[in-house]
């Protein structure tokens, strides 16, 4: 899961304020075409026009995108609704900031005497601009974004990791009758005008309303892995192992352990790289997307040598976040959808699926799990495109 890495509008975009954008086309054209080797190689040129990257004769990889049914642009809703469970209605949003009748309660449990911010800001910003006054009356820093996210930032001078997730834990059951999907520690260290966030953050999110793909996987005996943030994301459920990882490096590092380990790789394996929508979608810095999408590049080459004959890769994201897009939230955009099986030397396209649940449904039938069992699930498989023979390429 590529988070952030959208390619093109949604029809409703402008519904969201995001008309026209296109996350990996204008992260190309920013810097004069991204160099993408491996994704090319898996059929990503074919999928849309993508400055640096070429619809290869004869792809290694079957190809398409997929289109978010659910009513929002926020983590959570699209990892639910990939993994079978899309949301009819979206999360709540917090324009001009949380009700105060929260706040207060949020004072009175946490024993805190107060709150800096109240607002929606960028994370990096909102720290630089309160972080002085934070270090010096001890109150926690609360805001919102474009998401439905109640993020609290605290230096760890000032308040320990284990207090700031013990008050996360408090917004948490609190902002639950107000609907808002995540709970966010962001922890921060240095001195003013030299802040630096770390990456002790933690999500604490409301869990999925009905089973998704995973619980269903588990209940069948497959091990379901967690790498990052995905545990979070799913509030433990459907997740048998967790390994939280940093940043993406050590997401794909923990990918290829769990790839060779014969214990393990039985399974499934669910990984979120967070570095591109973190550290340079929300930030608006395309010459750094551009650089993590090139590096994921690299490591997606370390490790498509180690997949097996029975083993499947899916690589797509979650949202976009076009790092040239005015302000700095979440862009309401299609993702991409690349399948690998060392098995298949040549892919073909997998058109544009109406929701991301498709690969939901399209696991359950990878993993043969009872059709009565798979029906909760939304969506409509494409297995039977993965398991076709045909040798013909086709622009998305």
């Amino acid at each position: 899961m590529l988070d952030s890495v959208g390619i093109g509008a949604m029809p409703d975009s402008e519904r969201f304020g995001d008309r026209g954008t296109h996350t990996l086309k204008h992260t190309g054209e920013a810097v004069g075409g991204l160099r993408l080797p491996n994704l090319e190689k898996l059929g990503l040129g074919w999928i849309d026009d993508i400055p640096g990257v070429t619809p290869i004769p004869h792809p290694a990889g079957f190809y398409g995108k997929m289109a978010e049914v659910s009513d929002g642009k926020d983590t959570t809703t699209g990892h639910w609704e990939m993994a079978g469970c899309p949301l009819k209605k979206g999360f709540a949003l917090f324009p001009h900031g949380f009700p105060q009748e929260l706040i207060h309660a949020f004072c009175h449990e946490g024993s805190l005497k107060g709150v800096l911010g109240n607002i929606p800001a960028s994370g990096t910003e909102i720290i630089a601009q309160l972080g002085e006054e934070h270090m010096r009356t001890g109150y926690p820093i609360v805001y919102t974004s474009g998401d439905s996210v109640f993020q609290i930032a605290a230096h760890e001078e000032i308040l320990s990791l284990s207090r700031l997730y013990e008050l996360c834990q408090i917004a948490r059951r609190l902002s639950d009758p107000y609907r808002i999907g995540r709970v966010i520690a962001r922890p921060f260290i240095g001195s003013p005008g030299a802040f630096k966030r770390t990456a002790d953050r933690r999500d604490y999110a409301v869990p999925p309303p009905k089973d998704t793909v995973l619980d269903l996987l588990l209940t069948a005996g497959w091990p379901v892995t967690g790498v990052g943030k995905i545990s979070d994301i799913f509030s433990g459920k459907g997740i048998s192992r967790s390994e939280p990882t940093k940043d993406n490096v050590s997401s794909m590092k923990m990918v290829k352990e769990l790839v060779q380990d014969r214990g393990v790789s039985r399974g499934f394996v669910f990984a979120n790289l967070v570095d591109f929508d973190m550290l340079y979608g929300h930030r608006r810095d395309p010459k750094g997307y551009a650089g993590a999408l090139e590096t994921f590049d690299r490591l997606l080459g370390d490790l498509l040598p180690l997949l097996r004959v029975e083993d499947w890769l899916f690589i797509t994201a979650d949202h976009g976040c076009d790092p040239t897009a005015p302000g700095t939230d979440h862009t309401r955009e299609y993702v991409p959808l690349l399948a690998y099986g060392p098995s298949h030397q040549k892919g073909r396209p997998l058109g544009i699926r109406k929701s991301f649940s498709d690969l939901a449904v399209t696991l359950a039938d990878l993993f043969e799990l009872p059709k009565e069992t798979a029906a909760i699930l939304s969506g409509e498989s494409f297995m039977s495109i993965l398991r076709a023979r045909s040798r013909n390429n086709a622009q998305i």
